[in-house]
C-alpha cells in the first residue's frame, strides 16, 4: 500500500460522508488492524498508521479543505509543481494555500496591516412617559466618553514626533509562525496590530491617542416610539485608538407605565367602570386622550361587562409614518357595595316586578340547568 492512496477510500467511505460517518469509520478500521488486535503484523500496522493519517487530515475541517481541493500535495513540500513558486504544487507555503482557499489573508491577514480597530459601541438607557412617546420630544443627555486627545489630535504621539514602522512585522500588524503543516497568523505583539509604533508617546493621553471627556448630545426622539425602541447616534460612541473611526451611541428607550392607557402597538386600551344604572340606560364618558382632547364615548343601554368600545384615531402616532391608532375602552359593570335604605327599597321593588326577559343570558343559563337536573 502506498502513502499516495486516497485518503477517503483508505476510511472506506464517501467524499461527501459528515464528520459523524468519518469518526464512526475510522473507528472501526482502527480497531481492525490495531497492533494490539493482529499481533505486531508489520502490513496490518502499516495499514493502522496510513488510516490514523487520513482520519486525523480529514477530521479537521481547514486541512479536509486543503486536501479536497489539492489533495497530497496539500501535505507535501516539494510535491508536483516544485519547480514554479517551491513546494506544494506551487505555493511557496501553506498560508499561500490557504489564501487561495479561503481569499486573500487565509487567517485573518495576508501579509496587510489589520486596519484600524473602530472604537466601541456605547448604551445609554433613558426612561420616558407615554405622554412623551406619543408626542416625541427634544431632549439632551450628558455623557462620559472617549474622544480624541485635543493635545495630539489622536495620533497618540508627542507634538513635534511621529510614529514609524514596526520593526517586527514591517508594518503589516501580523506576524506568522509555522506549526507543523500549517502557518498560523497572530496580530503582532509589538504594535498591536496597528503596523506602526510611537517613540515619544503624547503625555495627555499616555499614547492612546483618546481621553475621557464628559459631553452633552441632543437626543430627538420622534413621536410614537414604543419600549424598547433604539436610537443610533453615529459616531457618538467611544473613540478609536490613535485616530481610528468613533464607535457608535445606542439610546434604548423605557416607556413609563401609565395611569390610564396601556398600549398594543398603535392602539390604546383603558378600563372604564360604570355604573349598573348606566349599563342598563346607557350614558356617555369622558375619556381624556393622550392629544391633550376629552373624547365622549357613548354607552348604549344594557351594555355588558368586557364589552370594547372603539374611537378611531385617538390612539398612538404611526413611527414615521401618518395616522394613529385607535382607543379602546372596555366597560366594566360594577355593582353598588353601599346602599342607602331607599335605595334597596327600590331596587326590590325592582326586582318584584322582574319577569326573566330583562336579562335572558341568566334565564338561560338556569333554563338549561334546570333541563339538566329534569
Amino acid at each position: 500500500m502506498t502513502t499516495e492512496t486516497d485518503f477517503y477510500e483508505l476510511l472506506e467511505v464517501e467524499r461527501t460522508a459528515d464528520a459523524a460517518t468519518l469518526k464512526s469509520a475510522y473507528r472501526k478500521l482502527a480497531m481492525k488492524y490495531h497492533p494490539d488486535k493482529t499481533g505486531g503484523c508489520t502490513d496490518s500496522e502499516a495499514k493502522f498508521k496510513a488510516v490514523s493519517h487520513a482520519y486525523e487530515c480529514l477530521k479537521d475541517p481547514q486541512k479536509r479543505a486543503a486536501y479536497d481541493r489539492f489533495g497530497h500535495a496539500a501535505f507535501q513540500n516539494g510535491g508536483p509543481g516544485a519547480g514554479g513558486r517551491g513546494g506544494a504544487g506551487g505555493f511557496s507555503d501553506l498560508g499561500d494555500i490557504f489564501e487561495t482557499i479561503f481569499g486573500q489573508g487565509g487567517f485573518g491577514g495576508g501579509g496587510q496591516r489589520q486596519s484600524q480597530r473602530r472604537g466601541a459601541d456605547l448604551r445609554y438607557d433613558m426612561e420616558i412617559g407615554l405622554d412623551e412617546a406619543y408626542h416625541g420630544k427634544a431632549t439632551e443627555i450628558d455623557i462620559e466618553v472617549s474622544a480624541p486627545c485635543d493635545s495630539c489630535d489622536g495620533s497618540g504621539a508627542q507634538p513635534g514626533t511621529g510614529v514609524k514602522t514596526c520593526g517586527t512585522c514591517h508594518g503589516h500588524g501580523q506576524v506568522r509562525a509555522q506549526q507543523g503543516f500549517f502557518v498560523v497568523e497572530r496580530t503582532c505583539p509589538s504594535c498591536q496590530g496597528a503596523g506602526q509604533v510611537i517613540d515619544s508617546p503624547c503625555r495627555s493621553c499616555r499614547g492612546e491617542g483618546r481621553v475621557d471627556k464628559r459631553k452633552t448630545l441632543s437626543v430627538n426622539i420622534p413621536a410614537g416610539v414604543d419600549d424598547g425602541t433604539r436610537i443610533r447616534l453615529s459616531g457618538e460612541g467611544e473613540a478609536g485608538a490613535r485616530g481610528a473611526p468613533a464607535g457608535d451611541l445606542y439610546i434604548f428607550l423605557h416607556v413609563k407605565r401609565h395611569a390610564l392607557f396601556e398600549r398594543e402597538g398603535t392602539n390604546l386600551f383603558c378600563r372604564a367602570p360604570v355604573s349598573f344604572t348606566t349599563a342598563a340606560l346607557g350614558g356617555i364618558i369622558d375619556v381624556p386622550g393622550l392629544d391633550g382632547q376629552r373624547h365622549e364615548i357613548t354607552i348604549p343601554a344594557g351594555i355588558q361587562s368586557g364589552k370594547q368600545l372603539r374611537q378611531r384615531g385617538a390612539g398612538m402616532p404611526v413611527l414615521n409614518g401618518r395616522g394613529h391608532g385607535d382607543m379602546v375602552v372596555q366597560i366594566e359593570v360594577e355593582t353598588p357595595t353601599r346602599l342607602t335604605a331607599k335605595q334597596r327599597d327600590l331596587l326590590e321593588a325592582f326586582r318584584a316586578t322582574e319577569t326573566g326577559e330583562e336579562c335572558p343570558q341568566t334565564s338561560g343559563f338556569f333554563r338549561k340547568i334546570r333541563d339538566i337536573l329534569g
